[in-house]
């Protein structure tokens, strides 16, 4: 447990708290709307509809729902008890940038993963932790017994996000790992070419899993405060740097920003992907939160 005090101190459980009290309809909801899914056969009891997404068997589809909605729904059974997640940690050096925050992507990234790992350990499902760089470094076996939620975080506490990435290369050999249809929460800057990792995403898709894509980037990264002749280097090769007129380059640089993750966004979409821009000016508790209401909203 060493050095997972850090993200278990009293404040942050009570964070986590009371995102649980706040949000106890919500999270039921997007957990439990995962828990059933469509299955063939009598020894099941028809539960509910949910929205069609690709890779579902269109016979499942409720035609009097669409004449109503104009909208494909299949219907829900009942048949698995537990959906099983997976934490999935980029441990790129990127990660382990902040400008002005108190926490780094990365410490960002694993109190959202706190989070979401206790309201699913809350709900009895079980969870895993992946960490990966240019490779897996980490695979935690899900488990949904409490103790689970320390074992993520001591392992996390004592990641260190150092080096380059493959995300696309990784989530593809996780895809190859997950042998039933599961949960897949990936926490990311995303600083790199985007088509390998789109491709990569419908890959789970397309085996049935449930993807979410939280794109975590610095508050820095996102407003662009920097002003006068400003030296950058590449958190990934030291040996890359470029002074630069920052407030010059600052209009371009948020346009590119905007267009880079409006395309995620639209890929995503696409393809059945929930996609979260993170900001880590913004407590991990709001954010999540924020991101819970809307999901609800949209089913």
């Amino acid at each position: 447990m060493a050095g997972a005090e850090k993200y278990l101190r009293p404040e942050v459980i009570r964070q986590v708290g009371r995102l649980d009290l706040q949000a106890r309809f919500i999270v039921e909801g997007f957990l439990s709307g995962l828990h059933a899914s469509p299955f063939q056969g009598f020894s099941v009891e028809f539960s509910e509809h949910r929205r069609y997404s690709p890779g579902d068997d269109v016979k499942g589809i409720d035609w009097s729902v669409y004449a109503k909605t104009e909208r494909y729904y299949v219907k829900k059974f009942q048949a698995e008890t537990n959906v099983t997640g997976y934490l999935c940690m980029d441990l790129s050096a990127s990660m382990a940038y902040t400008h002005r925050q108190e926490l780094t992507k990365f410490e960002y990234g694993i109190c959202l993963a706190a989070a979401l790992g206790y309201l699913m350990i809350h709900q009895q499902d079980p969870v895993g932790l992946i960490t990966f760089d240019t490779a897996i470094r980490t695979s935690l076996p899900p488990k949904s017994k409490r103790s689970q939620l320390g074992a993520i975080l001591s392992l996390l506490a004592n990641a260190k996000p150092t080096g380059p990435t493959d995300v696309a290369g990784c989530l593809h050999q996780l895809a190859g790992m997950i042998k039933s249809k599961s949960l897949v929460m990936v926490f990311s800057d995303l600083l790199t070419d985007p088509e390998p990792v789109i491709r990569a995403l419908h890959h789970h898709r397309h085996r049935g899993n449930e993807v979410i894509l939280f794109h975590i980037l610095d508050e820095a990264e996102v407003h662009f405060p920097f002003e006068g002749l400003t030296e950058f280097e590449d958190a990934e090769d030291a040996q890359q740097r470029m002074t630069v007129d920052a407030l010059g380059m600052r209009e371009d640089y948020l346009s590119a920003l905007k267009e880079f993750r409006e395309k995620l966004r639209s890929e995503c979409n696409g393809c059945g992907v929930d996609f979260v821009a993170m900001d880590t000016s913004v407590s991990f508790d709001k954010a999540l939160l924020e991101y819970l209401i809307q999901r609800q909203r949209r089913f």
